[in-house]
């Protein structure tokens, strides 16, 4: 598929925003949580190439590699606590 026949993500507008925060912000717990929840989200998604270059970047930022990231943050939800406090009553995985 190409760009010309991408499709529109529905969460598009959000996950902009919260994508522009893992690229200037620091690599704490949250973030690397949000980075791994957007890109299992955006993973063979066919469209909103800029975010998947983007996550690529954030990813890089982290130095860690995309096995590594969920390794890490499987642990960090093993131990509880990461969206809590957030005003959420779940996590967001759609």
């Amino acid at each position: 598929m190409t760009e010309s026949t991408d499709q529109e993500h529905p969460q598009y507008k959000g996950d902009r925003g919260i994508v522009n925060q893992l690229l200037q912000g620091e690599v704490t717990d949250y973030n690397l949580s949000e980075l791994a929840r957007l890109i299992i989200r955006y993973k063979g998604f066919q469209g909103a190439r800029d975010i998947q270059r983007d996550l690529e970047k954030a990813l890089t930022k982290t130095g860690l590699t995309e096995e590594e990231l969920y390794a890490k943050t499987r642990e960090l939800h093993a131990q509880g606590g990461i969206y809590h406090n957030l005003g959420r009553n779940r996590e967001d995985w759609s």
